[in-house]
């Protein structure tokens, strides 16, 4: 085993002389945390907040903050750094050639959320336009402004190409001139502009009612399973645990960062941003409703009609409104644009690993995920994107399938060897002690069986007559056959995929 750790660490220091690292560590902790922060803080949080007693909510979320996406993220830090390599190598080196689909299937899932979140960062786009040029006022009716947006194919999709093009080039330009520049740039504006929204939504009539309502628990909500599981769900999604991002941007870390400090920092981040949004969003929509009810009838739409209908009309009805439509949507596209790259690099990454320049890799990620969203772009069913929808079920909750991966890494090294190795270095401001072993070896693969048995439940209770039904966008049988043919594909594969990878 010590020569095994030794060859490691010369494999690793040598690929660590041949790469880009982060010029300073805040550029990095900007990137780890714009890679987190995303449309789901905004739009996601609030309504599952309000839906599930408020500071209720907020308690659950905070215990799985700890006990499943920060430690995941060490994790997560810990591989990339030590290795060098994107997630197939990650796999291929430390858990062992056989595993190297393993790491595959995190960049995969990672692609293939591009696919559609280029689709969405495209209407957030164009949604600031419209706040800009004056588009929303009085007399607009949000749902026509809406129904004609997203029927429109042509509008669709240029919006789509400007978003892949926007963040195909940041990524282009690398990490040092690209993308730590631009999240240097972007994090904190972004925190800016959710301040000032929240801010301004404080300033309302009964915008109180709102903040009373997102941070005063409603205790019997504390003994509903629901509330967990969404808390569970919410946390590993918005913390990007497990998704590679951690991963792949740990392979340009210095060797003496700290990565138990900075999985803190970007876990502790997105909550704040989340908040914020909370805050924002919940207040706004409090202060502008007759009612507690109608209130709660908004924020539990969907995350499109609640984004792109209601409080666009809300920031019609109030004082300021178009500036804060502006700055509502300008946060949304930095958060959007900060996730859209990591989504890229991650890819870009494991290409580049197989002998590709950035270059050809940027160029290939691009072209493919322009034309594999377009689906997602076009499929439409009334006023619903039908087929986003369904990428959205399938593969936006895929990431707790890379999260047990995650674990599999450090349960087969040993996980208090991994801690003793990877983690506590001795370049670490923050020493992991061995609570940490208890949630990976305890607590993870516990939450892990209940997330999944309560999305399967979800996806069977919501569609009793049709859940075997592969057609249907969000049961069952449309799950499993997309997880299952894609893991059995990389499994086939594995040999061939691990074998390209440049030592």
């Amino acid at each position: 085993m010590v020569g095994y750790s030794n060859a490691l660490e010369l494999l690793s220091n040598q690929r660590g002389k041949n790469m880009e690292i982060w010029k300073s560590r805040w550029g990095l902790i900007f990137a780890t945390m714009g890679a987190a922060i995303g449309l789901g803080n905004i739009w996601r949080f609030p309504k599952e907040a309000a839906a599930n007693g408020g500071g209720a909510f907020m308690i659950a979320y905070l215990v799985f903050l700890f006990s499943w996406s920060i430690p995941l993220l060490i994790a997560e830090f810990s591989l990339g750094k030590k290795v060098r390599l994107g997630t197939i190598g990650v796999f291929k080196v430390f858990a062992g050639k056989k595993y190297a689909f393993m790491g595959a299937w995190m960049m995969l899932v990672s692609v293939i959320v591009s696919f559609y979140y280029a689709v969405i960062m495209g209407w957030v786009i164009r949604y600031f336009t419209v706040a800009v040029t004056g588009g929303l006022h009085a007399d607009t009716d949000t749902s026509a402004l809406w129904a004609d947006f997203i029927t429109s194919p042509a509008q669709i999709v240029f919006f789509q190409f400007v978003a892949v093009g926007i963040s195909a080039y940041v990524v282009y330009k690398g990490i040092r001139k690209g993308i730590e520049i631009v999240n240097k740039i972007l994090i904190p504006m972004l925190f800016v502009l959710l301040f000032v929204a929240a801010i301004w939504a404080l300033s309302l009539p009964g915008a109180i009612n709102g903040l009373k309502f997102l941070f005063i628990p409603r205790w019997e909500y504390l003994g509903s399973a629901e509330t967990w599981v969404r808390a569970l769900a919410q946390s590993a999604w918005s913390c990007s645990a497990g998704f590679g991002m951690a991963i792949t941007y740990a392979v340009y870390m210095n060797k003496k960062e700290d990565t138990s400090l900075n999985a803190f920092i970007t876990g502790l981040g997105d909550t704040a941003a989340a908040l914020i949004a909370g805050i924002a969003v919940i207040c706004t929509v409090f202060a502008l409703s007759a009612s507690t009810g109608e209130a709660l009838g908004i924020l539990e739409e969907g995350d499109t009609s609640l984004a792109f209908v209601h409080l666009a009309r809300l920031f019609t009805q109030m004082p300021g409104g178009i500036f804060i439509a502006i700055i509502f949507f300008l946060a949304m596209a930095f958060a959007a644009l900060t996730s859209m790259i990591s989504g890229f690099e991650i890819a870009v990454r494991n290409f580049m690993d197989h002998g590709w320049s950035r270059h050809k890799s940027v160029t290939f990620i691009s072209i493919v995920t322009f034309l594999l969203g377009l689906p997602s772009a076009i499929i439409v069913s009334g006023n619903s994107p039908v087929f986003l929808n369904n990428q959205d079920h399938v593969w936006g909750t895929a990431l707790i399938i890379s999260g047990l991966f995650v674990a599999f890494a450090v349960w087969k090294h040993g996980v208090s060897r991994f801690r003793d190795e990877l983690i506590n270095t001795g370049y670490n401001d923050i020493r992991i002690g061995a609570w940490w072993d208890f949630v990976i070896i305890v607590l993870f693969p516990l939450q892990f069986i209940v997330l999944m048995l309560w999305y399967f439940h979800q996806s069977i209770s919501m569609h009793p007559g049709t859940w075997f039904n592969p057609l249907e966008p969000t049961g069952f049988a449309t799950i499993a056959i997309q997880w299952v043919a894609v893991i059995l594909a990389l499994i086939m594969l594995n040999n061939w995929i691990g074998k390209k990878i440049i030592k």
